[in-house]
């Protein structure tokens, strides 16, 4: 039992909680928090580098051509999701307070994830290069769609300041300038990122530990868990199931309706019920004030394990029963 709950358990959740407990008890404070805002900076443009580097211009060029797939996530992930954030928001808001109602419509405004879609994508027996296109399209394009979705449906309540050029300028030099980098770069050193998932892994990781922990210490001095109560938190992981399942379920009927081929289905499937805390966390950084932050990202958060979850019970069960043709997403 031990073993089984020990292997059930992501560690990446355990240094996201440990992360929010240090910033809790030793908050980086004036130029210490500085600091820590400038280092998880460098390590998200070194993390879209890297994103950029393993994946090659022919994957992309052939990728590209398979434009209805790519548009399907693209959909998915920029209407589909912002319109379910609306809606949820508008039901459940109530329930789990006005800030955490807006964090929660946030998360379903960020791009797809890369590295899990694909892998899940993986492991499903999916189309691989259509979902290595598709999330990698869908980064580049949330670098300038999640801003401008920011504010044309948060800016009406006030929650993040309208768009400037400043702001737009710092995301593309964050995460796009360095992707089109490793595109430059991706025939020298390709091949090893490829063979050699660590550094990625590693760079991904520390990259989110670092922003949660500048978002958290500048939320301590806001007083971020007066705000949260155990009642809300339970709202919120319920609104953040009923948007995952709904999306995951409407995907897999679309998929198949759209004549879409099984590896496609499955690439459609991981690629556009993903949303990224990698891309996302930068983002806010740049979007919302020290003040807001903490609370925003805090369901950004939470949708991400809970998206690890259930992904990582659903793909064995589809690379399982690959010849088959269901009409619904295996039950979780």
């Amino acid at each position: 039992m031990a073993k089984r709950l020990s292997n059930a358990i992501d560690p990446f959740l355990i240094a996201m909680v440990a992360t929010i407990a240090i910033a809790t008890v030793l908050p980086a404070r004036g130029g210490g928090l500085a600091i820590a805002q400038g280092a998880s900076n460098i390590a998200v443009a070194g993390l879209f580098l890297l994103y950029g580097a393993r994946l090659s211009f022919a994957e992309t060029i052939a990728g590209i051509r398979h434009w209805r797939l790519h548009a399907t996530v693209l959909a998915a992930t920029f209407v589909l999701f912002p319109a379910l954030g609306l809606a949820v928001k508008a039901t459940a808001g109530p329930l789990m307070g006005r800030d955490l109602a807006q964090g929660l419509l946030y998360l379903t405004l960020v791009p797809s994830t890369v590295q899990s879609s694909i892998a899940f994508t993986a492991i499903a027996r999916g189309n691989v290069p259509g979902a290595i296109v598709s999330a990698s399209v869908s980064n580049v394009a949330g670098v300038f769609l999640t801003p401008l979705l920011v504010v044309a449906l948060m800016s009406s309540v006030g929650t993040a300041p309208p768009l400037s050029a400043d702001a737009v300028i710092k995301i593309a030099f964050q995460l796009l300038v360095p992707f089109v980098i490793g595109q430059l770069i991706h025939r020298w050193v390709g091949s090893w990122l490829i063979a050699h998932k660590s550094p990625t892994k590693l760079v991904e990781r520390g990259s989110i530990l670092l922003v949660i922990y500048a978002a958290f210490s500048a939320g301590m001095a806001q007083h971020i868990w007066s705000q949260v109560s155990i009642g809300r938190m339970v709202a919120l992981l319920g609104a953040c199931a009923a948007i995952l399942g709904v999306v995951m379920t409407i995907l897999w009927w679309a998929s198949a309706r759209l004549g879409f081929a099984r590896a496609d289905r499955i690439a459609l499937f991981f690629c556009g019920s993903k949303k990224s805390l990698a891309s996302g966390m930068p983002m806010a950084a740049v979007l919302f004030s020290a003040s807001q932050l903490g609370i925003v990202v805090l369901p950004l958060m939470m949708f991400h394990q809970l998206q690890l979850l259930i992904c990582g019970i659903i793909a064995p069960r589809l690379g399982r029963f690959r010849d088959e043709a269901p009409t619904a997403p295996p039950a979780a």
